[in-house]
């Protein structure tokens, strides 16, 4: 979802006070290797750069043409790579996504009827059909012996099935990000609490919240981002 206030608040020059707090939960970690699941065009991955990280970037996209803008983002960093176009979740079943006019969110949900009304410019203006594969089940292809991994998660409400085709490699996943709906966007996607109770459950704890979007028509915020630590990695 479209960050409408961490990079606003508290800036430094170009990098706001999130992104510092972010790069430095990564270096205390010595994470060396992030996995930008729902990367977009590519504006996380530079969010990090700005702040400092110097570590690899491996970013997931499903959407065709946010993923030829991802690419060619990408394409003079030789620390951050694309893997071919693909989602991730729960299954290694192909997706039909909702493609929304603003790209960012795009998601296989529909909206709610409130968010629906409410977002207007966001609203669906077609579909595309993609592969979908569990991370459990790529892991391997992208990690590297001794890597350090911080898994990032932004994909429009189904961040908790991408969760759940991770299960199996979540021991060697010390940080989590995930997107959190205070308020929730689509249909059938938990909200905050219910992420917060369930990244618990697997054994993290919260160390870092980052406000995304405020909505100036209700003044509300709408989601969040968290940051979370395995309880083992000290």
């Amino acid at each position: 979802m479209t960050d409408a206030v961490g990079e606003m608040s508290g800036e430094t020059g170009d990098v706001s006070r999130e992104t510092a707090r972010l790069v430095r939960v990564l270096g205390h970690h010595g994470i060396t290797l992030v996995l930008d699941v729902g990367a977009n065009i590519g504006q996380y991955a530079q969010r990090l750069r700005r702040g400092g990280y110097a570590g690899r970037i491996v970013s997931f996209e499903p959407l065709t043409k946010a993923f030829h803008t991802l690419e060619a983002a990408a394409a003079g960093d030789p620390g951050w790579s694309v893997a071919p176009r693909l989602a991730l979740g729960d299954s290694d079943v192909p997706v039909m996504l909702h493609v929304s006019a603003e790209s960012d969110m795009s998601s296989v949900l529909d909206f709610t009827p409130e968010m629906a009304q409410l977002l207007d410019s966001s609203a669906y203006v077609g579909s595309e059909v993609a592969s979908q594969a569990r991370l459990e089940a790529v892991f391997d292809k992208y990690v590297e012996a001794g890597d350090r991994v911080a898994l990032k998660i932004d994909t429009q409400g189904t961040e908790h099935r991408v969760l759940a085709g991770a299960r199996g490699v979540l021991k060697r996943i010390p940080v989590i990000q995930t997107e959190l709906s205070i308020v929730p966007v689509y249909q059938g996607e938990p909200d905050y609490l219910e992420m917060i109770a369930r990244l618990d459950d697997l054994g993290y704890r919260p160390v870092l919240f980052m406000p995304g979007y405020f909505n100036k028509r209700t003044a509300r915020l709408i989601g969040m981002d968290g940051v979370f630590v395995r309880n083992d990695a000290g």
